[in-house]
């Protein structure tokens, strides 16, 4: 087990329901020196919606009595919206089905880090926010699944440019796009046929907490995979 930081620390997790929130929370509790997890999911929290800010707001709210947090991980997101998978082609382009890839995989997480970055400890802490190797924009070399990669990159701009101002406060802060692998899950379940390597949840979790470990504070936001190696923008 990685434990991520020195000294005793306290954690959150958001999305800790679905199966790689599952798997924080188990390798959090795990760890010895995570002396508190708080847990937030829609299953967990009700009322909570990623889409309503007014509820996230309140969340956060509802959360601050037992931070502040050294580790913060948002594991929310979406790659089937309402049964309808990612789009292959031009044609299939829908303003709906783009609005809310968007809404569910950018704007929710942004007004998430707005009201939850808040809590973060002053020093050493990590904002941690899965994405995706598809949201790289200088990796794309097979084109296809519009609304996800469009809606990962500006996930990925939003996560850089929060850095860039949090850090002013504390330049011990790191914030962290995560790319977790292929993982056996729900999300992932209608794409995994041609999968070389599918991961289980743990496994891709422990190698996700073992890359925070090793990241050094930056100037902006790093963005990893889960073995580590930097993925580029």
């Amino acid at each position: 087990m990685t434990t991520l930081f020195d000294n005793d620390y306290r954690a959150l997790v958001i999305g800790a329901s679905g199966a790689i929130g599952q798997a924080f929370v188990s390798a959090l509790q795990n760890d010895g020196k995570c002396v508190h997890l708080q847990q937030v999911s829609r299953a967990l929290c009700p009322g909570f919606d990623l889409l309503d800010e007014g509820s996230v707001a309140a969340q956060a709210a509802a959360c601050a009595a037992s931070g502040p947090y050294h580790l913060v991980v948002d594991t929310t997101g979406a790659l089937t919206i309402e049964g309808v998978g990612p789009e292959k082609s031009l044609a299939a382009l829908q303003p709906g089905q783009l609005a809310k890839a968007f809404a569910l995989n950018a704007i929710g997480p942004a007004m998430l880090l707005r009201h939850f970055a808040p809590l973060l400890a002053p020093g050493p802490c990590i904002y941690a926010k899965l994405s995706a190797r598809v949201g790289s924009i200088s990796d794309n070399h097979k084109g296809g699944w519009y609304g996800y990669r469009a809606s990962k990159a500006a996930l990925n701009m939003l996560l850089q440019t929060a850095a860039i101002e949090l850090q002013r406060k504390n330049p011990q802060l790191r914030v962290v796009a995560l790319q977790p692998g292929t993982v056996r899950s729900e999300l992932s379940r209608p794409f995994a046929a041609g999968v070389a390597k599918l991961l289980e949840p743990a496994d891709s979790v422990a190698g996700m907490l073992a890359a925070l470990r090793n990241l050094q504070p930056p100037s902006g936001a790093h963005f990893v995979d889960y073995q580590g190696q930097p993925i580029p923008w």
